[in-house]
């Protein structure tokens, strides 16, 4: 496995963005989750500038912007406020600034919560904010690989080649690894699952009890088990809140709130109503699968073994891989899942704006057959000339035909391709 880097590394994606942001918009909100390097980022991007910086973790300065929002805000050149959520206040005064004034990269802010989700936001920056979203290290980030395999899909559909030397224990090894950079830095395995465990504790008694009134935390955690657990499976509400012990809407509003904090993401079902039998459900990735591996307790070595979670774990790894890749990829694109009422399914659904689509399958196995095709198969059915290309990702090392639009390729494509 590439070898960690020491310290953190500037996500040469979202800096490239967050300098274009900046020169044409007012207000720019880097928005993601705790420990995925925001503040380092952000810091990077000032450094050397007359940027006023304003940390709402510490406690004296979050009183004073709560004491005097107005205040707080005014200053002639870029202020920089970290973890804006913690004062949503600042939104109102921060209009007035930038309609008064409204030179591009005024304010540059970051969230560790979805900002448009917390309950009393006021409509405050239409047309004057845009959020650009920070997830942990892309597999191409850590490698300094291309990550291009999006564009690359798109653009070569089934010509698309490509050969690796990972082995499935080195994707076992990245799996529960993840991409937090503190627990990238971390080579020693103790220490990095006990940065995992702070982080879900952290999580639930900071940010999300911050975010609404939890009654139950022991049930909150318990969930948040129960989602690791059933990784890639359909998310219902009503069995997830029976087996943790809570109500379907309590289930629903705590799912909400795991969703602004950025611990999970919900993949939406894919349908053109194209047929009648597509499942609507969600399903729901882990944004770290560092952080599911450890919820459940597997090291590497665990993950591989006979019944061990190593395919689910690596569907969703590879889910929020795509995930990443998307919100810099030249092709834009949305991610879905599909599902029929037969059970007839596609992992992951990418559609451009013109209705093109690429699909994916993972399989943790080094082998593949037809029946691995099976899904695919059905949407090429279904969208005739729109299906660019059918992919099933796996953890062999070879590129391999199965069909004119449909190819078996290693699951390293994914960060190892070039657009």
């Amino acid at each position: 496995m590439a070898k960690p880097p020491l310290g953190r590394v500037l996500e040469r994606h979202v800096e490239r963005s967050v300098q274009e942001a900046l020169e044409d918009t007012r207000v720019v909100l880097v928005n993601g989750a705790r420990q995925s390097g925001k503040s380092t980022l952000l810091r990077q991007l000032a450094r050397g500038s007359d940027a006023e910086w304003r940390d709402l973790d510490v406690p004296q300065v979050r009183r004073a912007a709560l004491t005097d929002p107005t205040g707080f805000v005014d200053f002639p050149g870029m202020m920089v406020i970290d973890e804006i959520q913690r004062v949503p206040d600042l939104f109102l005064p921060i209009k007035v600034e930038v309609d008064n004034d409204p030179r591009p990269g005024r304010y540059l802010l970051t969230g560790s919560a979805r900002i448009l989700g917390l309950r009393g936001l006021p409509d405050a920056l239409p047309g004057r904010m845009e959020t650009i979203e920070l997830w942990p290290f892309s597999q191409g980030e850590i490698d300094e690989a291309p990550d291009g395999f999006i564009d690359a899909a798109f653009g070569q559909g089934p010509e698309l080649r490509h050969t690796s030397d990972i082995s499935r224990a080195e994707y076992a090894d990245r799996i529960v690894r993840g991409g937090f950079p503190e627990a990238v830095a971390r080579t020693n395995v103790r220490r990095r699952q006990r940065f995992h465990d702070s982080y879900v504790a952290d999580l639930v008694a900071r940010d999300v009890s911050q975010l609404s009134e939890i009654e139950r935390v022991a049930q909150m955690r318990a969930l948040i088990r129960l989602l690791a657990a059933r990784s890639g499976q359909l998310l219902v509400a009503a069995s997830l809140g029976g087996d943790a012990g809570i109500s379907q809407a309590t289930a629903l509003r705590y799912l909400g709130l795991l969703e602004e904090v950025f611990l999970i993401k919900r993949i939406p079902a894919w349908s053109r109503n194209l047929g009648s039998r597509a499942v609507k459900t969600s399903k729901m990735a882990f944004v770290d699968s560092g952080v599911a591996a450890n919820l459940l307790g597997a090291d590497p070595r665990s993950l591989v073994r006979p019944g061990g979670p190593f395919g689910e774990l690596l569907e969703g790894f590879v889910v929020m891989e795509l995930a990443r890749q998307a919100t810099w990829a030249e092709t834009r694109v949305e991610l879905f899942h599909y599902r029929t009422k037969d059970k007839v399914e596609v992992d992951a659904v990418l559609e451009d704006r013109t209705g093109r689509v690429v699909g994916i399958e993972v399989k943790a196995a080094s082998t593949v057959g037809p029946d691995d095709f099976r899904g695919l198969r059905h949407l090429e059915q279904l969208l005739g000339d729109d299906f660019i290309a059918g992919i099933v990702l796996y953890t062999g090392r070879q590129t391999l035909p199965f069909g004119p639009r449909l190819r078996a390729m290693p699951v390293s494509s994914i960060w190892e391709v070039a657009a």
